[in-house]
């Protein structure tokens, strides 16, 4: 279903892009998958909520789906959806790219993931999600996005080529590249353009539209308009459903860890705690609205934005203030020890035989160890030079795909470790001749991930 720029009372073809919606939403791949019964009948509850345009009720019914099935794409897609169509796009962003990273590639997903980044000012990041998935986007969708997210350029010129490449260009194409020159400035073209299918006196009411819009500034406005949502003061997805608490890969590097060899009980993996579900679960179908609670920012990969009334970014900090009378010697000591681990870590290989591999995550899947080690190397610098292999391994009876990185000797593969762990993530180091038992293959797999 797609969406339609508001037009006032203005007739004739507008303005088309298929975000998700209410009933895009349905049809989400991933969503159908077999799990347990209140995380099934969340989900239909919230297709059925938004179908009916009750996007609070079908909010609340989506966050259970994802408590009760936290890794299911397809869930975390359709609660996406559901803040997106409630004007929460700080949330709908968190949503679509939980959504992204657990193996969802769907076209529809993508392009709201973008419109929501777009709409939190977050056009470059955009740009480069573009870009990424472009393959799979349906060009008259890819160009108007691209101009949204500050290329009107490079949107026109995928609209150009489409319209060309079309034996008979749909209205659609033919209004997104009108409003693609519009907000490139381009004003000439785009009336020649909009006058193929808008009624000639109602074009200077169209392009007088579009030019209360078209202002660099006036991003949110523009994406709620496309959208037809009412922008809404947005600090974040509830805490109790990131990502981040429930995650497949710490479970999975401590089972492993458990059955090496070589792991010394200082090198055991760092537990990340699973929240419990049923509190949040029953909450969820509570009559009330949902309560709005404190979000911590280290707990999303985004950063966070305020809108007062134009979405700015915040500078965002990980490090806790520190409390009145704290003594500085302690932090300081802290962050000495932490550069050392750190460059121990970078020490070139030469100065040691490559004995050792570290493993640093598994996961239910290949693409989503593919797009874990690809995350790794940008949060840990440290292994931008080592290379990346994945195994796949099977342990009492559950099968899943190990992420390492090589190249280590045993004292550089400890501090690594020392570096993974203080950043509160799991890993453990284990020599190349001794690896974790479960493997499938005793060759390992050199891991080509798609950078993000």
């Amino acid at each position: 279903m797609d969406r339609k720029l508001k037009t006032g009372r203005l007739t004739g073809p507008r303005l088309a892009m298929a975000a998700t919606t209410a009933i895009a939403a349905l049809a989400l791949p991933g969503c159908t998958t077999a799990s347990a019964p209140p995380a099934d009948l969340s989900f239909s509850s919230a297709k059925g909520a938004l179908a009916k345009g009750q996007v609070d009720k079908a909010i609340a019914h989506a966050e259970a789906a994802v408590l009760a099935d936290p890794r299911n794409p397809g869930f975390r897609a359709l609660l996406g959806a559901a803040y997106l169509e409630a004007g929460r796009f700080q949330s709908a962003a968190t949503s679509f790219g939980d959504a992204l990273d657990l193996g969802d590639e769907n076209p529809r997903t993508v392009l709201s993931f973008a419109l929501a980044k777009i709409g939190l000012g977050q056009g470059q990041a955009a740009a480069a999600l573009l870009d990424q998935y472009a393959d799979i986007l349906d060009p008259a969708d890819l160009g108007l996005a691209l101009a949204l997210a500050g290329q009107p350029e490079r949107g026109a010129g995928v609209l150009v080529n489409a319209v060309r490449a079309s034996e008979e260009a749909s209205p659609k194409l033919r209004q997104n590249l009108a409003y693609t020159y519009a907000l490139g400035g381009n004003w000439r073209m785009a009336r020649v353009m909009a006058a193929e299918d808008v009624p000639a006196d109602q074009i200077d009411a169209r392009l007088a539209e579009w030019a209360a819009n078209a202002a660099p500034e006036l991003f949110q406005q523009r994406i709620a308009a496309l959208l037809d949502v009412t922008p809404r003061a947005d600090s974040g997805q509830p805490q109790r459903l990131a990502l981040a608490n429930f995650p497949a890969q710490a479970t999975m590097v401590a089972e492993a860890a458990a059955q090496a060899d070589v792991p010394a009980a200082d090198e055991a993996p760092v537990q990340v705690a699973s929240a419990d579900p049923s509190p949040a679960f029953n909450e969820a179908f509570a009559p009330a609205a949902p309560s709005v609670e404190t979000v911590d920012p280290a707990a999303y990969a985004a950063p966070r934005y305020v809108s007062n009334p134009v979405v700015q970014q915040l500078a965002s900090s990980a490090a806790p203030r520190r409390t009145a009378g704290a003594p500085r010697v302690a932090e300081v000591a802290q962050q000495r020890r932490m550069a050392a681990t750190a460059m121990a870590a970078e020490a070139p290989a030469s100065k040691e035989p490559s004995t050792h591999l570290v493993q640093l995550g598994a996961y239910d899947s290949k693409l989503e160890a593919e797009r874990g080690w690809t995350m790794l190397k940008a949060k840990f610098p440290q292994l931008k030079d080592r290379k990346g292999v994945i195994t796949q391994a099977v342990v009492d009876g559950r099968t899943f795909w190990r992420v390492a990185a090589e190249g280590f000797g045993q004292s550089g593969a400890k501090a690594m470790c020392s570096t993974v762990k203080s950043a509160g993530r799991g890993c453990f180091a284990y020599a190349a001749t001794n690896p974790p038992k479960g493997a499938v293959a005793d060759r390992p797999v050199q891991v080509a991930a798609r950078s993000r």
